[in-house]
């Protein structure tokens, strides 16, 4: 299973593999090996879609090389472009979309059996529950837990609604049985992930809020991080404010995509926020939650973006509000309301664009990471470090996996999986060094992790 894109899909390929019956597939992690080999594609915005096209074409010599008899594409690219597809990609032998993540054995046995499938691409309504199986396939102290799928935000550059239909949001209930089962399993870090966390329960008619799911949720024994991610600006109460201000379990941690900060720019996004709102929003924060961690993202190059409007962007990044940015150039996507815009803005003005906004904020994170130096902060350990077998790495609270920096610890011994304090002696534009210490604030110095 070779899974593209964001944690959400990731949640989905490890739902795939926990369908297949146990006594009759057997996973393995080297391609050469594999005679099924799944493909869950990405197609969010023109760099993912050929991300994914290049990695069917790669996994396709497989057929030719090595033991691969059956190649399946999953999730958003069929889900969009299966007819395309279909006629490009005589490699692939089956085809199917977001919705039907739970036929994958049942398609690929009937494939088996010499029916004529090639497709199954239908309206994606499918969302997984506790009951549902799944393999996780990321460190055992950390997971993602998806609490809702599908967007009806109907943002006019995104193509989600297309791809995973509208907000569909799980029960509290289902929610918190899963999560504490993971808890039990050891895991240590719950990642909450939506389209749009803060509009969980939106859809549904018992009540269900985010609010709600996290009072639940802190009261699971041996949770010990819930962090938040993908939360829509206007979903930030003054209620969750709170709870992530209070609740020592909730990662004082907040990924809230702003797009942009101009409100010419995001009336045409169609976001439902102006500049004002937003710097309301990110006052509030700051002062509530002093130790907050806030990440965003930006999007530059849209449709009818003048320089004075890039201007206005860049101006408040560097006035230094958040520790972590994601930038991305538009990406003119067929379907949506953006892509008919005028004024679509040349590629070379949103590279030069990304670049002067990514410089920005380099400067911003590295003033931020230096602040903390001295600091003692929790860090959860993940083993050796990929630069090097003679230190151990991980991540504080303040980062998120897979998006943010590392922790690169220079002293100190500690079980991989464990959460310790760690006195931060050093620092670069995302990553943190220091050391482990006692309670008293001594380095403690021992075995290996």
């Amino acid at each position: 299973m070779i899974s593209l894109g964001c944690a959400k899909n990731l949640v989905d390929a490890e739902v795939m593999l926990g369908y297949l019956p146990v006594d009759r597939y057997e996973i393995t992690t080297e391609e050469n090996e594999a005679e099924i080999i799944v493909v869950n594609t990405c197609a969010f915005i023109s760099d993912a879609k050929e991300e994914s096209v290049e990695t069917i074409l790669e996994a396709a010599e497989h057929k030719k090389t090595g033991q691969c008899r059956l190649l399946v594409v999953t999730g958003c690219l069929p889900q969009r472009y299966v007819d395309d597809l279909a006629g490009e990609l005589p490699e692939v032998d089956l085809f199917i979309g977001t919705g039907d993540v739970p036929r994958l054995t049942e398609l690929i046995e009937a494939l088996e059996r010499g029916e004529s499938v090639r497709q199954s691409v239908g309206l994606p309504q499918y969302l997984y529950d506790h009951t549902t199986p799944r393999v996780k396939s990321s460190p055992f102290y950390s997971t993602y837990v998806k609490i809702a799928e599908g967007c009806s935000n109907f943002c006019s550059y995104c193509v989600i609604p297309q791809l995973r239909g509208p907000l569909r949001s799980r029960s509290i209930d289902s929610v918190v049985a899963e999560v504490r089962r993971l808890v039990d399993e050891g895991v240590q870090e719950i990642n909450l992930i939506a389209q749009d966390i803060t509009a969980f329960g939106n859809d549904r008619h018992d009540g269900a809020r985010l609010e709600g799911l996290l009072r639940e949720l802190v009261k699971i024994d041996g949770l010990q991080w819930l962090r938040l991610l993908y939360a829509y600006p206007d979903g930030v109460t003054e209620d969750l404010v709170e709870l992530v201000a209070r609740e020592e379990k909730i990662c004082s941690y907040l990924d809230i995509p702003l797009q942009h900060i101009d409100d010419g720019v995001l009336a045409l996004m169609n976001r439902r926020v102006d500049e004002p709102t937003i710097r309301s929003l990110v006052g509030r924060l700051r002062d509530k939650i002093p130790d907050l961690t806030l990440r965003t993202s930006f999007i530059v190059g849209f449709p009818g973006e003048t320089e004075e409007q890039f201007a206005r962007l860049l101006a408040f990044v560097e006035e230094g509000h958040f520790d972590r940015v994601g930038v991305f150039c538009y990406s003119r996507e067929e379907g949506t309301p953006a892509a008919v815009l005028p004024n679509q803005v040349p590629e070379r003005v949103k590279q030069s664009r990304y670049r002067k906004l990514m410089k920005a904020q380099q400067r911003v994170s590295f003033r931020r990471n230096r602040a903390l130096i001295g600091q003692v902060v929790p860090v959860l350990v993940e083993g050796y470090s990929e630069e090097t077998e003679l230190l151990l790495s991980g991540r504080s609270i303040r980062q998120a996996p897979d998006v943010d920096g590392q922790v690169y610890i220079t002293a100190g011994q500690a079980d991989v999986g464990s959460i310790v304090p760690l006195r931060i002696t050093d620092s670069s534009e995302y990553d943190l060094i220091g050391e482990i210490v006692g309670s008293d604030g001594e380095v403690l110095v021992g075995a290996e992790g």
